[in-house]
């Protein structure tokens, strides 16, 4: 029997099986069988020849990836919002290549990659998709463009990232495996976790965890433990930018509303945009942005004051003095001293602080270093 029977197997054994706490642990060992045949098959796969993905240089401050179905106005969407020329037309499948764009908004280079339109299958390897979401997966935000008469693409392209191991608006599960030489499985949970200490251990095993201590502090289900244990997982925030919305009838906007409801999609938190119009374009840089996390910081550069006009830009997950002093490069983080910063961050203006000081939007930061 070949992998691909394999699986097909595992998924109708649990998909047959009804789900409670009697079966609960025999789930979880076919879900963790069941994950890493589909690595096995990806990797034979990849192996023979399947293509060598997109080669994108990653520039600027942060990356977007521009998902849709073909011919929802992607490409459009990247000429209105960008310096890039990528080809554009009526038809299916315009785009074959990935094409970057920069878009500059609040002083931050933000790169946008036009890639080409899913298909479903594409975790699978059809049409390229592999290749396409391989891109996919090195971004910081997904930006979801659908058609506004087909808003029913969104769940099956949020499926065809799930496949290929992306996991939207969602943060990395709260766990913690530490090998040991003896003593076999030791399994601590906080309180409210539902999954039983065996079903957990019987996963663990799965993977090849014998002596370990597991430590698991949120309530997690099944698939999240799995996620866990495979450590291939990308998490990244997403966004949904609903186009050609200029085309609809006022009347059929409520419609629309429900359908953006039923995929657990706030209509007030979607952008309702027009690409060849250049519509709600502004809007939609506002929410690249803030899903982005981007800060600016204004540097106080001696002798020169301070440069209001091209601040360093840097995302809140990575906002310490310090990180500033790495994205400085050169011999900065060597001859530090301290810093002094104004700002939201500061108690006072020019606040002495160190590198682990966390700055703020807007902070002016200046670097005093030794000669």
């Amino acid at each position: 029997m070949g992998l691909e029977e394999e699986i097909e197997e595992l998924e109708q054994e649990i998909a047959e099986t009804p789900y409670n706490k009697s079966t609960e642990a025999h789930i979880g060992r076919l879900k963790a069988k069941l994950a890493e045949k589909k690595e096995k098959l990806e990797r034979q796969q990849s192996g023979s020849g399947g293509g060598g993905g997109y080669a994108v240089e990653k520039t600027g401050d942060a990356t977007v990836a521009l998902v849709g179905f073909p011919s929802v106005g992607k490409s459009t969407l990247l000429n209105a919002l960008t310096n890039a020329d990528s080809e554009v037309g009526s038809y299916e499948f315009t785009t074959l290549d990935v094409n970057p764009g920069m878009l500059q908004y609040k002083g931050a280079n933000i790169q946008l990659l036009d890639v080409p339109g899913l298909i479903e299958g594409a975790a699978s390897g059809r049409g390229g998709g592999r290749e396409v979401l391989s891109v996919v997966r090195t971004a910081d935000l997904v930006l979801f463009v659908l058609s506004v008469f087909e808003i029913d693409q969104y769940q099956r392209l949020a499926d065809e990232l799930y496949e290929n191991k992306v996991r939207l608006d969602a943060e990395p599960p709260s766990i913690s495996v530490t090998k040991r030489h003896t003593g076999g499985l030791s399994v601590t949970t906080a309180d409210g976790v539902d999954l039983d200490e065996e079903t957990i251990a019987q996963v663990c095993r799965e993977y090849g965890y014998v002596n370990a201590d597991i430590t698991i502090r949120e309530n997690l289900d099944i698939d999240r433990l799995v996620d866990a244990l495979m450590d291939n997982r990308v998490y990244l925030p997403s966004a949904v930018a609903v186009n050609k919305a200029d085309l609809i009838e006022e009347s059929y906007l409520e419609t629309v509303h429900e359908e953006l409801r039923a995929h657990d999609i706030d209509p007030e938190e979607a952008v309702f945009i027009s690409a060849e119009e250049e519509k709600g374009l502004e809007a939609l840089k506002e929410t690249i942005y803030e899903k982005l996390g981007l800060i600016r910081i204004y540097m106080d550069k001696p002798g020169r004051g301070v440069d209001y006009e091209e601040p360093l830009v840097v995302s809140e997950e990575e906002n310490t003095v310090g990180d500033v002093l790495q994205k400085l490069g050169g011999s900065f983080e060597d001859r530090f001293r301290f810093a002094r910063v104004s700002g939201d961050s500061a108690v006072h203006d020019q606040q002495q602080v160190g590198r682990d000081h966390e700055l703020a939007d807007e902070d002016v930061l200046r670097i005093i270093t030794r000669k």
